[in-house]
């Protein structure tokens, strides 16, 4: 199954973004965009792909240990950003280090079970909300996201969830995310409860 590990906003901050996105898509050029879904709102903290089945109960151990080892944390979505003319991305401010920390945490989790998790590279918080299949100009959405700050909550649980890539072939249909286990973070939780 494909797999990753995210945080999830809550509902009220989804909201609040759903409603700077409407803003954004009234935009030039907005309609050649590729926007992601609001359920599907999510930060990436490791990417794993496709993961043999035998190895999930491993990963989703050693998930729940990183999640345990790592307290909760602020965050609050704010500004955004690009890559090249690809992705289009709304960035976040608060406890972002913790959150590098909890990314780190999961990638060695995957590499510890097994998971082939290619080069590391050094996380950045973002949560993408449009891509484009080509070169697109990003920056009249930067430059509206620039003042975008939105309300501040505290991450308490770290999320495995699973990718359902679109089968049907229609046009504009988008992937469906399924969250197939979550801890909590902090020792707080203690060792039952982190077990998931």
């Amino acid at each position: 199954m494909r797999l990753f590990a995210a945080v999830l906003p809550p509902e009220g901050v989804i909201r609040e973004l759903a409603s700077e996105i409407n803003e954004l898509e009234r935009l030039p050029g907005s309609e050649r965009l590729r926007w992601t879904g609001r359920p599907g709102w999510h930060f990436t903290l490791a990417f794993y792909g496709e993961v043999d089945d035998e190895i999930v109960p491993e990963l989703q151990e050693r998930l729940a240990r990183a999640a345990h080892r790592t307290e909760p944390f602020p965050l609050s979505l704010h500004g955004g950003g690009h890559f090249g003319g690809r992705a289009l991305w709304v960035g976040a401010v608060g406890g972002t280090e913790t959150m590098r920390l909890l990314a780190d945490r999961a990638e060695a989790a995957a590499r510890k079970a097994g998971v082939d998790m290619g080069e590391h590279r050094r996380y950045r918080a973002h949560l993408t909300v449009a891509r484009s299949r080509g070169d697109a100009d990003f920056r009249p959405h930067v430059t509206t996201l620039h003042a975008f700050a939105g309300q501040e909550w505290t991450v308490r649980e770290l999320c495995l969830v699973r990718s359902n890539l679109p089968t049907s072939g229609v046009r504009g249909e988008r992937p469906r995310y399924e969250t197939i286990a979550s801890w909590p973070l902090g020792a707080a939780a203690g060792p039952e409860e982190a077990a998931g």
